[in-house]
């Protein structure tokens, strides 16, 4: 299915690259997560303003059970044509009815911010999260940036989807969303396997977004599978709570500013026995030799880098359980599981 309209310029400026620095993405995020409660799917009396072809006749369609807006959590309408795929949802529309906040496709990607649709407040951003904005490191990621992972016990992509796909057995035929996706290297894998009836590919950096995109658009078998490119952030996820059935955040935890906010937020969108899981660096490991350990936490001191057993803790104090992890040098691979 290919979408004739969208067009795409990229002006890859340089940008230090720096590989001990990965994809995430955040704004200050709310910690009320406890007053949300799930909503059940609405009918909406009103709709979107949106662009459509005149083969395409929009419609009011079902898929306002999942995403949320990302102010006030009430389920979003939608207006446009159905299905839930890129050219599907890049013609859509979206409205919280509670805030009368718009949402819609901008270039290929469903920005879901809260700062969505403004145009001169700014925030501030942690360095981190900037730097994977830049068209340049957005484009290298792929290409070269993340084959450097293997220097610390990352088994490579393939071997990590495999690690991954086994701890989400139990969510196969669900909505799986892959946060701080980057340039979607395991959204593509997970959308590409058919092992769930929808994948999120979510990002903060709109040109890893980009990048997502342009790995995808050559590819009919993913362009056409049931995948969306969301813009959000980590810490304020806009989804209804319990519509989710899996939640993968590769090589990303350890760049969240708030870790515990972000693992609540997704304890929040995961149904009953929905299953988290991630991969990230390790502060110290038991290969670790003691006397590179206090030089090793100096070095990585302005990133969230954890111990196996701060992980656990983390998980378990946002009410995850069933933690099980698998080390390999510096590299943690974990699961965690909703009650």
């Amino acid at each position: 299915m290919a979408i004739a309209s969208l067009r795409f310029h990229h002006n890859y400026a340089l940008f230090p690259k720096n590989p001990c620095l990965f994809q995430n993405s955040h704004l200050h995020p709310s910690s009320r997560f406890s007053s949300v409660q799930y909503r059940p799917r609405i009918r909406a009396s009103s709709a979107v303003a949106v662009e459509s072809e005149s083969s395409i006749e929009a419609q009011d369609n079902s898929d306002v059970d999942l995403f949320a807006c990302p102010i006030c959590y009430e389920p979003l309408i939608r207006k446009g044509p159905s299905g839930f795929n890129l050219p599907a949802i890049y013609r859509s529309g979206f409205k919280c009815r509670k805030c009368n906040k718009t949402y819609s496709s901008k270039n290929i990607y469903l920005d879901l911010t809260i700062t969505a649709g403004t145009k001169e407040y700014n925030e501030f951003i942690p360095a981190g999260t900037e730097l994977f904005r830049s068209p340049f490191v957005s484009y290298v990621y792929e290409r070269g940036w993340r084959q450097n992972f293997n220097r610390s016990g990352f088994p490579g992509p393939d071997e990590e989807f495999n690690m991954a796909q086994d701890y989400f057995k139990s969510a196969e035929g669900g909505v799986l969303v892959d946060v701080s996706c980057g340039s979607g290297l395991f959204s593509r894998k997970f959308a590409k396997s058919g092992a769930y009836s929808r994948v999120v590919a979510l990002d903060f950096s709109e040109n890893m977004l980009r990048q997502c995109y342009d790995f995808i658009k050559d590819d009919a078998t993913i362009l056409g599978s049931n995948l969306a490119l969301v813009r959000a952030d980590v810490s304020r996820l806009p989804f209804v709570s319990g519509a989710v059935d899996a939640v993968h955040a590769g090589a990303a935890l350890h760049c969240w500013p708030s870790p515990s906010n972000a693992v609540a937020e997704i304890n929040r969108i995961l149904r009953s026995g929905g299953v988290f899981v991630g991969s990230t660096f390790l502060r110290v490991s038991s290969s670790t030799p003691e006397l590179l350990r206090p030089f090793r936490q100096r070095i990585i001191r302005d990133y969230n880098y954890l111990t196996g057993e701060e992980i656990e803790d983390l998980c378990t104090s946002c009410g995850l359980v069933n933690y099980t992890r698998t080390i390999q040098q510096s590299f943690i691979m974990f699961s965690a599981q909703k009650p």
